[in-house]
């Protein structure tokens, strides 16, 4: 059996969020591969040292470089929040100009946009179940009050909404076990991505049909799968 690895580098380290949805979205259109997906850390990278006479590299770009350097990937993803629908074309085109310069053997590597609006937590409020398992409450009753799909594009803040709803889902109401809790979140709110088992939903999203777009292009160009 064959196998695909791809590689993520994202805005920040909360957004490796999308390790799932992307190994979900790869399963969907190849169904017969073995899917490898990995997050690039790179906050351990030194700040480079500029050469003399050569062009300043923009930081996505260099990132971009860095990443290819790192991990061997069939495809490579690379992640930008966008704060408005209006500005998800702005950060596309931001990801491809810094492709563009790179050198041909990492122009040569398939890469993805992933533009999330606003942030990647809009993919993951959609499934309360997840949310209650993820709190580690799985048979709790406490509303949530989650944002529906619709509109959620429009809605800022989600991040917040997302731990809120992890808090509310936990129903502690205090004390050392509340504080415990809190210091945990951001682990917590990755357990949620990783306790949806189907992402179909966000089909509803402009941005995701984009995301699902460009990849049926690219494996159609690798013929592996389609």
């Amino acid at each position: 059996m064959k196998e695909i690895i791809y590689t993520l580098l994202t805005d920040g380290s909360s957004d490796r969020r999308l390790i799932p949805i992307l190994t979900w979205l790869l399963r969907q259109h190849c169904p017969e591969m073995v899917i490898v997906g990995r997050w690039v850390d790179l906050s351990d990278r030194p700040p480079k040292k500029k050469q003399k006479n050569q062009p300043k590299e923009k930081p996505l770009e260099s990132k971009i470089k860095t990443a290819l350097a790192r991990h061997y990937c069939d495809i490579l993803f690379v992640h930008r929040d966008a704060e408005t629908i209006s500005n998800y074309n702005e950060r596309v085109i931001e990801i491809q100009r810094a492709i563009k310069k790179l050198s041909a053997d990492h122009q040569a590597r398939p890469t993805i946009c992933v533009v999330t609006v606003r942030m990647t937590e809009a993919w993951l409020l959609f499934n309360e179940t997840a949310i209650r398992i993820a709190s580690g409450n799985k048979k709790g009753r406490k509303p949530l009050e989650l944002p529906g799909l619709k509109g959620i594009e429009d809605k800022p803040y989600l991040k917040a909404v997302l731990e809120q709803s992890l808090i509310t889902a936990s129903e502690f109401k205090g004390g050392r076990r509340l504080a415990r809790f809190k210091r945990d979140i951001s682990e917590r709110a990755f357990n949620v991505a990783e306790n949806i088992e189907d992402f179909s939903p966000l089909r509803e999203l402009k941005a995701f049909q984009s995301l699902e777009a460009e990849l049926k292009e690219v494996l159609g160009k690798m013929s592996c799968c389609l």
